[in-house]
């Protein structure tokens, strides 16, 4: 699944193309994403020239004069950048043709993505259903170990599973939160209020280096993701422990271990990551 690294990657690739360009047409071959797409859009569209673009979570925002279009690449989707023009192949569902000669195109083959739009009409773009409950953005300074400490405190669920939350912090998806927990030294089971307020730093922090590096080197390589250049990101030479279960830990030797917490894979290593078991007090009698 396309994470926070590589919507940004996507974002900035479709920038320099797509930037205060004015819609032409739009194509629409499939509307069958994981919510139907407006038929209306074809008429509201045309004409409209697209302001900014931007990033909120895993959304990309397609700002105009009249509202916003959201994109979700959902688990498989990817935008490119084309000439008008280029034929389509299996997967391509929508077409945004600019007025300079380029399209973005929409591939997703497993159609869990999303091409939604949000008029001035409708409200604050903040207000949206999908974007009204989401956390801060883990590289801006709301998201820190004083904000993060105070997120653990009542909440019993294993670290990981709160990394990923949404509601917590946007973006820190699978491949990062394991990431970002290993350079911390964290077990992803261990419950997320034994941490202490210094864990808790060093892990806002590690989600942060480890976000910010998988951007700069232009996101993770996975089969299901490309760049809008058709280039992969690099990222993941420099995984230390997701996808590497049986191999050496890159600090201590140690093979890494694989488990699987709340549905999703969890790569560690039992020596730089312990958990430590949190005693259980009872009564006196």
């Amino acid at each position: 699944m396309p994470e926070l690294p590589e919507v940004e990657t996507t974002r900035k690739g479709i920038l320099p193309k797509t930037d205060q360009q004015t819609i032409q047409r739009l194509i629409v071959r499939n509307p069958h994403l994981r919510w139907k797409v407006d038929a209306d859009l074809v008429h509201i569209l045309p004409g409209l020239k697209i302001h900014q673009i931007s990033r909120r979570g895993k959304y990309l925002l397609l700002q105009t004069e009249e509202g916003t279009l959201l994109i979700h690449l959902g688990m498989s989707g990817n935008l490119r950048v084309l000439p008008i023009g280029t034929p389509a192949q299996k997967h391509d569902h929508i077409d945004l043709e600019l007025e300079n000669g380029w399209l973005l195109r929409l591939n997703d083959p497993r159609r869990f993505g999303a091409f939604l739009w949000h008029s001035h009409s409708s409200g604050e773009l903040e207000k949206h259903p999908l974007l009204a409950k989401l956390g801060p953005e883990p590289l801006s300074d709301a998201f820190n170990g004083d904000y993060f400490y105070q997120q653990t405190r009542n909440r019993t669920v294993a670290i990981k599973t709160l990394v990923m939350n949404s509601h917590i912090v946007v973006g820190a998806g699978n491949i990062y939160a394991n990431e970002s927990l290993f350079l911390s030294g964290i077990h992803p089971q261990t419950p997320a209020n034994t941490l202490s307020r210094a864990q808790c730093e060093t892990l806002a922090n590690h989600i942060k280096q480890v976000l910010a590096a998988a951007i700069e080197q232009g996101g993770t390589t996975l089969k299901d993701f490309m760049a809008p250049d058709g280039k992969p990101g690099y990222f993941v030479q420099k995984l230390h422990v997701y996808g590497r279960d049986n191999l050496a830990c890159s600090v201590c030797g140690t093979p890494i271990e694989r488990m699987v917490l709340n549905q999703r894979a969890s790569y560690f290593c039992p020596h730089c990551q312990p958990l430590k078991r949190t005693k259980v007090k009872t009564k006196a009698k």
